[in-house]
């Protein structure tokens, strides 16, 4: 018991601000900066790939197909995920009140944080439509596989928030308080040196942690298919993100609706999961069609079914012996009244006899035939 209680004293009583922002790498002109915020990204988008791909290929896609959708839907991503912030954040930008006092340098230089998700999801659906478009798959099928991969993905990615120091929570005296530089730029001005604050970060990346296995089990469970789980994915998402927002104290476009007015973020949140759960109704409500495939009408793999030849023939129905011919048949067939077999007639012979009255056959061939009405079998010579 008493380790057990010098273990936890030795637990810290709050987060601790980061001693590492990243690195520099020198180069003959000077040094560039890998941000730890840029790796965090990484790492998200890396771990969120292997999800993908696993969950893709087992849809049965087209070998090496996600590698071609993503290099499409990555860059179209960042692009909007960078708009979307400067949108929603724009006083850094374009000065207060678009006043002209901002810095507009400042909007490609992503290494000092600012990416926002629904920016990020809505271009980085565009791309993945052109790649979808070029690789002949669905993009409701990608996105499905995608869903899980890409909660785990900002679930990774929401750390560089933590390096850099940002996007962080009113103060508090929880024993898991953030604890931020008082000289970093976005402590806020007036409260002491002292003070947690509510780690965001944190709370939305166990948030996702925990999506990412309510997805995957709710899909084993339902095999949910026309971008159904995806819309799940952004109903949960947005459900946790609502509360997670507001609680943040940086500085972000307020919007006033109904009465109330809250952050740009709140209010985008709302409206995507009424969106989102009015399409997860009415897919549910569609019956299916067609057979469930990734692929796109007219663009499924030009190989053999299973069971059917290339004509379409079933491998059952075909005969892998040699032709039998009409007249082979009936010689080897008893008659009806006698019940004597004919000696059978080579089927080259038969093709051979000219149209017209049979000739008389000669004397061999009637001994030969009366020995078989008798019931005697023919000799090897007239099976030739």
């Amino acid at each position: 018991m008493q380790t057990l209680l010098q273990a936890a004293a030795l637990v810290p009583a709050s987060i601790p601000s980061p001693d590492w922002s990243g690195f520099d790498i020198p180069l003959p002109w000077g040094t560039l900066r890998i941000h730890a915020y840029a790796l965090c990204i990484l790492a998200g988008i890396v771990v969120g790939l292997w999800l993908t791909s696993v969950r893709w290929a087992k849809r049965g896609a087209p070998e090496g197909s996600v590698w071609d959708i993503v290099v499409w839907a990555i860059p179209f991503g960042i692009i909007g995920g960078r708009l979307y912030h400067v949108v929603s954040s724009p006083d850094a930008y374009f000065g207060p009140g678009f006043d002209g006092t901002g810095d507009l340098s400042l909007i490609p230089q992503i290494q000092r944080g600012g990416l926002g998700i629904w920016g990020a999801v809505v271009l980085g659906a565009v791309g993945a439509w052109i790649g979808c478009r070029r690789s002949g798959v669905k993009l409701s099928a990608f996105l499905d596989a995608a869903a899980p991969g890409l909660l785990l993905a900002q679930a990774v990615g929401r750390w560089g928030n933590y390096f850099n120091q940002e996007l962080f929570g009113g103060p508090t005296t929880l024993p898991w308080g953030l604890q931020v530089d008082a000289d970093n730029p976005n402590f806020p001005a007036g409260v002491a040196a002292d003070t947690l604050f509510h780690p965001t970060f944190l709370y939305e990346s166990l948030w996702n942690l925990a999506g990412v296995v309510i997805l995957l089990a709710l899909d084993r469970k339902f095999n949910f298919r026309r971008g159904r789980l995806f819309w799940l994915y952004a109903m949960y998402y947005t459900l946790g993100r609502v509360w997670i927002e507001a609680m943040r104290i940086d500085d972000a476009e307020q919007i006033s609706l109904f009465g109330i007015t809250t952050r740009l973020n709140v209010w985008t949140s709302i409206f995507v999961f009424l969106a989102a759960l009015t399409a997860f109704i009415l897919l549910g409500l569609k019956k299916r069609t067609g057979p469930d495939t990734v692929y796109l009408p007219g663009r499924e793999p030009a190989e053999k079914q299973a069971g059917k030849d290339v004509t379409g023939t079933p491998d059952s129905v075909r005969d892998t012996d040699p032709v039998v011919s009409d007249s082979e048949a009936r010689d080897n067939l008893p008659e009806n009244k006698s019940g004597s077999r004919h000696a059978p007639v080579p089927t080259e012979e038969a093709e051979a006899a000219p149209a017209g009255p049979k000739p008389e056959r000669d004397a061999t061939a009637a001994g030969s035939s009366g020995s078989t009405a008798t019931g005697t079998a023919p000799d090897a010579g007239a099976a030739k």
